[in-house]
């Protein structure tokens, strides 16, 4: 059935989210403070090891780099356009509107987990082929295997931020939801060259994810994701890079 895929995500971080509020009530300020910090340089490590795999190669015996100046080319123009739409306050916007809504006014840390779980569990190759594939095979394997990580990362961060983390549920039911709905059309555009630079440049922007957990709010992150889509056109012709 097209869309369990998503079904299955979206459950799995309702679950870790509500595991990790439990857990959350029983540890001090001061560890959730900590865990804050380790989550920060988990998804540091994730979003790293996502861009240097994208980056690295061996070439007869010798390891090389490559792709910067795709990086370039997606992410200035990328923050550029972001930072004009200020994709950041409206994300922000919302989740305040949420925040209201759910009667967690006196949480004041409501808002920065609903952000940062969002970007975290949304960005990524794996969110959009396993939609694609769910969409057009029924096949849920790539977002049931992501579903298990969204639960554990999700359950980390409702710990130390809060019960906003439970609802980025919701962008990534919107995002994949719509994704695997129109993924017919969406599958020509998705060559191996698009979903390469989508990937780098996906791991990036989760690496800053992470900055911002351990040294507190410094990259407008949500202000990047315009750099996405950049990224996957200049997969073709007569822009590839």
């Amino acid at each position: 059935m097209p869309g369990l895929g998503t079904v299955i995500n979206v459950a799995a971080i309702l679950l870790g989210g509500l595991g990790g509020l439990l857990f959350g009530r029983l540890i001090s300020e001061g560890c959730q403070e900590t865990l804050t910090r380790v989550c920060g340089v988990c998804v540091i490590f994730i979003g790293m090891g996502g861009a240097l795999s994208g980056m690295l190669s061996v070439e007869g015996g010798t390891l090389s780099s490559g792709r910067s100046l795709l990086l370039a080319a997606s992410l200035v123009p990328g923050a550029f356009l972001g930072e004009l739409l200020d994709l950041e306050t409206g994300i922000e916007r919302f989740g305040g509107w949420l925040k209201i809504k759910t009667g967690s006014a006196g949480d004041r840390r409501f808002v920065e987990g609903f952000v940062t779980a969002s970007l975290t569990v949304c960005i990524g190759a794996m969110a959009i082929i396993g939609a694609i594939q769910d969409g057009i095979f029924g096949d849920i394997s790539i977002l049931a295997a992501k579903a298990v990580l969204d639960c554990v990362i999700v359950m980390i961060m409702t710990c130390s931020l809060g019960k906003g983390c439970i609802f980025s549920a919701l962008p990534v039911a919107a995002f994949q939801g719509t994704i695997t709905v129109l993924a017919r059309l969406i599958r020509p555009l998705m060559t191996d060259a698009a979903l390469w630079n989508l990937s780098l440049v996906g791991s990036v922007l989760i690496f800053c994810v992470g900055v911002n957990l351990v040294w507190e709010k410094r990259v407008r992150v949500a202000n990047l994701l315009p750099a996405l889509v950049i990224s996957a056109g200049l997969a073709f012709p007569p822009l590839a890079l």
